[in-house]
């Protein structure tokens, strides 16, 4: 059992780094191989019986991944739109820009076919939105720009298009006018939840103004889009910003309250404590609570792993096995494969598998030698400050690569900040969270959730204070593809394997910081519109405008290890000559940028100097043979393109090569 998700996952994992969609033949060899496996198993469960499964297990999750992708297919738009778009509000958040953001359901588009459109899309709303309040329920219409969920940054960046795939959206957009409303929320129990959820956030924030109640929504309901923009970077920096995210943390935190506090409770009643097993009942009424904060939370994934993470634990209780266990976790990450199997390739999962593997095997380890041999024992009050310690330090140190890798960036205070914000966090805010959701019903749940007030206050205060300090915060570059599953094998042996079997982890590791620091970046990068060049300097990398495509100049920014905002970046000195106009030397070949008003037309007396031009419009005339133009028209084909030097000049790398043929790429 502790093996299997490590085989389930390859097969997974393997799935998505192909460049080309399996076929239907390929699946039906699959399947009869895992038949063929499981027969083996079966008939010699010793021998060759473990290798069966093992190499099984790999094919079953490459299939089980596939079915996940075709199962979850959504129309995508297939083309830039401008105009009416009607839908019903499903979900409300923010955007990376801090625009309110709105997922809309039930979509309809102006002369557009029902086979040709998204059925679900997402919009950012931005400028004056007039008087409309966004709600769960609502019939919205106004006039937006959509198209296509837009493919990486640059080669082998983060893939938006396979995320919005698997979460059903099949376009994005923004709108600049207000917003109209068509239908108040409807009645009914689709939305009911998402509705509760919402009233219960506003309900928070006004008990608690300010960044206070934004944070207390966050944790109660996920909820974050009344948080403000420099409070999430200063937890972030703080490497505080998993306690907004409803992950494991607040999960255990609150059925790991109820359950011992329902099993304080039925112990005072000595005929129910003596004739029914009331452990067995605090573990039901986790679940159960548990249940309830995943379905106000909004289930999104995160949450739902979490969920299925402590779910697990407290069924091990039933059936009166050790709750925390390595067995239990593998389960975990069982059911979890199962249902989500995209959530493998996403952060979330791998930081929080890591975290909890992590802490349940050394405090196993570190129980067993205090039974063993009464080493690490500690006294009754030492030991709750000697658990924060530990468990900060462990969950750190594991999640630590993921982070590193995912965000390109260490929170050098990030134990300190923890060590003085998690135990306020698990004694306080989550209890009175508990108690202000009962009180509630009494009409007092306001009080507890103004004692939230004061150690919300000093979270928030505590993130600030640690962003502020001189080196809060380090950047690191991009890793290549077979960093992450080299340290996630590596993190596997070291937690499996026993006495010196174990020195093997360090293969991996070693290999995995090797090539790691070996990493090197594009010397040239263009985006998908051909409007943003980056040429990498002495001093990081030099992009051609101050503004604009800010998600692409920080995406690459954030990939360099550079913590350069895009006006830093772009007074560097890498792209020479003039607005408009610009110049960049790659080895021996010679790039020109060609940017605004006319730049079409100078295409030709570009291509007499350059061998390569990137123009962000479209060529009046057609270039000669010997210069390589990548126009707006070209780049909609390839994506985001890096060019690199090679004997002959540069040699082109684009985003569509490196995603390959997938179903979320077409």
């Amino acid at each position: 059992m502790h093996w299997a998700p490590l085989f389930l996952g390859t097969g997974v994992g393997t799935y998505f780094a192909l460049l080309s969609e399996p076929t239907g033949p390929i699946y039906a060899s699959l399947i009869a191989f895992v038949a063929f496996c499981a027969l083996i198993a079966w008939l010699w469960p010793w021998g060759f019986g473990p290798l069966a499964i093992a190499v099984g297990l790999v094919g079953f999750g490459f299939c089980l991944a596939g079915a996940r992708a075709h199962y979850v297919a959504e129309p995508v738009l297939g083309f830039r739109y401008y105009g009416p778009v009607e839908g019903r509000i499903v979900k409300i958040d923010r955007s990376q820009s801090d625009a309110v953001r709105l997922t809309l359901d039930r979509v309809r588009l102006d002369d557009v076919g029902p086979t040709m459109h998204a059925t679900t899309v997402r919009v950012s709303l931005h400028g004056d939105q007039g008087y409309l309040a966004p709600a769960i329920g609502q019939r919205i219409a106004m006039t937006a720009h959509l198209s296509g969920p837009n493919g990486p940054v640059e080669p082998g960046g983060f893939d938006f298009q396979r995320m919005a795939w698997f979460r059903g959206i099949g376009a994005v957009g923004y709108a600049r006018v207000p917003a109209l409303l068509l239908k108040p929320p409807e009645p009914g129990i689709a939305l009911a939840v998402s509705r509760m959820r919402q009233n219960i956030s506003a309900w928070v924030r006004g008990v608690l103004p300010g960044e206070t109640g934004a944070f207390a929504a966050a944790i109660t309901t996920g909820d974050r889009s009344a948080m403000g923009k420099d409070t999430i970077g200063a937890l972030r920096a703080s490497n505080l910003a998993h306690l907004l995210a409803i992950s494991g943390l607040h999960m255990g935190l609150l059925t790991g309250f109820i359950f011992q506090a329902m099993r304080m409770v039925l112990s005072l009643w000595q005929s129910v404590a003596l004739r029914y097993p009331i452990k067995k009942l605090a573990a039901c009424a986790a679940i159960l609570s548990g249940a309830f904060y995943l379905a106000l939370s909004g289930g999104n994934i995160a949450t739902e792993r979490a969920f299925v993470m402590v779910a697990t634990m407290f069924v091990a209780i039933l059936f009166d096995r050790r709750a925390l266990s390595l067995r239990a976790v593998a389960m975990a990450a069982i059911i979890v494969l199962t249902l989500h199997s995209e959530a493998l390739v996403e952060p979330g999962f791998q930081m929080s598998f890591a975290a909890t593997t992590a802490l349940v095997a050394v405090f196993g380890w570190l129980r067993d030698r205090a039974r063993n041999d009464g080493a690490w024992r500690a006294s009754k009050w030492a030991r709750p400050v000697l658990a924060v310690v530990i468990s900060s330090f462990v969950a750190g140190m594991a999640t630590a690569p993921f982070g590193a890798a995912h965000f390109n960036q260490i929170s050098h205070f990030g134990l300190l900040a923890n060590l003085l914000s998690v135990p306020i966090m698990g004694a306080l805010i989550m209890p009175l969270a508990v108690l202000a959701a009962l009180l509630s019903t009494a009409g007092l749940g306001w009080l507890p959730v103004k004692l939230m007030g004061p150690p919300i206050d000093w979270i928030i205060g505590v993130a600030r204070f640690v962003s502020s300090l001189d080196g809060a915060t380090g950047q690191v570059p991009a890793p290549p593809d077979a960093v992450l599953p080299m340290v996630a094998v590596g993190g596997i042996l070291a937690t499996l394997l026993t006495r010196r079997a174990r020195l093997m982890a360090l293969v991996p590791f070693v290999a995995a910081a090797l090539l790691w620091s070996q990493a090197t970046r594009p010397p040239v990068l263009i985006s998908s519109t051909g409007g943003l060049v980056g040429v990498m300097t002495d001093a990081g990398r030099d992009l051609s405008k101050p503004r604009g495509e800010a998600f692409a100049a920080l995406s690459w920014l954030e990939n360099d290890g550079d913590a350069a905002d895009q006006e830093t970046a772009f007074a560097r000195v890498g792209l020479t000559g003039k607005p408009g106009h610009l110049t960049a030397k790659l080895g021996g070949a010679v790039l020109i940028h060609l940017t605004g008003r006319g730049a079409g037309d100078r295409v030709l007396d570009a291509c007499g100097e350059a061998d390569l031009v990137a123009l962000s419009g479209k060529p009046t005339t057609d270039p000669p043979a010997n210069c390589t133009l990548l126009d707006r028209a070209a780049l909609s084909k390839t994506g985001a393109v890096a060019l690199w030097p090679d004997a002959d000049g540069f040699r082109i790398e684009t985003a569509r090569a490196r995603a390959g043929n997938r179903l979320w790429t077409r």
